[in-house]
Formats: structure tokens, sequence, C-alpha cells
């Protein structure tokens, strides 16, 4: 029989399944000592979750440390809740066309929720008659960011004569980062905000 101690120190980074396959037993062997010690167990997506990051969150938040970080924060909050999206419950996605405000979001991503600029992704909507090669060349360069980090570009059929061209020159960038529990902590700040 394995000791309690054991089983949780075991499953902090594998499976009930994975345990009885390292111990040679069976999955329902394990399973009844779970019960039998009260191990609290996780559910699917917590586990799926897991075993994608193996080392832990790959976010961090941390308190502001001044005035300026302090206002990132505020800032950043107040650009998810009004230009992201919130109906993807897996990721964090802003999208717009003013590269100041998508830059200052990937800094308060980077600074507050410690998510290195390298991990984000980058998705690019741009009408059919702009470049697609330079929209994406110019924010490559103006975020300092790689061509890797980049999906297909969406292009649109053009609607004519209008003053778009100059408001999207470059075209809509969506920035996002693929993580759950980032996503829910950024919700979680919004619905902090609404109880004032």
């Amino acid at each position: 029989m394995i000791s309690k101690k054991v089983l949780e120190k075991e499953y902090q980074n594998k499976s009930i399944a994975e345990i009885a396959r390292k111990y040679k037993l069976a999955t329902s062997t394990v399973q009844s000592w779970f019960k039998k010690y009260a191990i609290k167990t996780r559910s699917i997506s917590e586990g799926v979750y897991l075993k994608h990051n193996p080392k832990g969150d790959p976010f961090s938040f941390r308190k502001p440390k001044n005035i300026q970080e302090s206002f990132l924060s505020g800032l950043g909050v107040g650009l998810f809740w009004g230009e992201g999206t919130k109906a993807k419950s897996t990721s964090i996605r802003l999208g717009n066309t003013d590269p100041d405000l998508i830059r200052q979001f990937v800094r308060f991503l980077d600074t507050i929720l410690g998510i290195p600029k390298n991990k984000l992704k980058f998705s690019l909507q741009i009408f059919s008659d702009m470049n697609p090669i330079a929209a994406q060349q110019f924010w490559i360069k103006y975020l300092k960011v790689s061509d890797s980090q980049f999906t297909k570009t969406t292009i649109t059929k053009s609607r004519g004569l209008g003053t778009y061209k100059t408001k999207t020159k470059y075209g809509v960038l969506i920035v996002y980062f693929h993580n759950k529990k980032a996503r829910d902590f950024m919700i979680g700040m919004l619905e902090s905000l609404r109880c004032y």
C-alpha cells in the first residue's frame, strides 16, 4: 500500500492512471486509496491543464511596484474590459488598429501578468486592397516580435472608398494568449470592478 504522503506527492504532476502504471497497480486500486485517504482529486479539465503546464502556470500576476506599474495595471484591465474578447473561455484576446494601444496591452501582459512577449500569438485582419506582408512587417517591427508568432492573416474584401484606410492602415491586430487560468484571472479582475 502506498502512503498518503507519497500519493499526494506523486499526484502533484501525475494522473491517477500514471501513478497506477508507475507502481504496476490497477487504476481502481489507486482510486480506492485516494478515497480512503480523502485526497481531493482534480477535474478532467484541471488534469489536462496540468499536463500542458507541468511546470505550473505560465503566468504570474504580481502587484505593481510603483505608480507607473499601478497605472499600467489599471490600463491593461481597462483595455481588456473595453476591447478584449470575453466570450473566449480559454484565452485572453484583444484586437485593435491602434499600435500604441496594442503595445501598452502587450506591456501589461508582460510586466503585470508575467507573460513574456515571445509567448504571445498574433492574428492580423486586413482588407483585400492592403498589402499583407507590409502590414505584418509593420507589427513585427513595431512590437519587436517574431514572424513565427503570427498565424495566417485574414483578408476581407475591401468595402470601397472611405476613411477606413487611414484608420486601419496596418489592419486589426489581435493579441492572444491561450491559458484558461490567465483568462479567468482577467475576468475576475473585471468582476471585482463591478462590485464598486
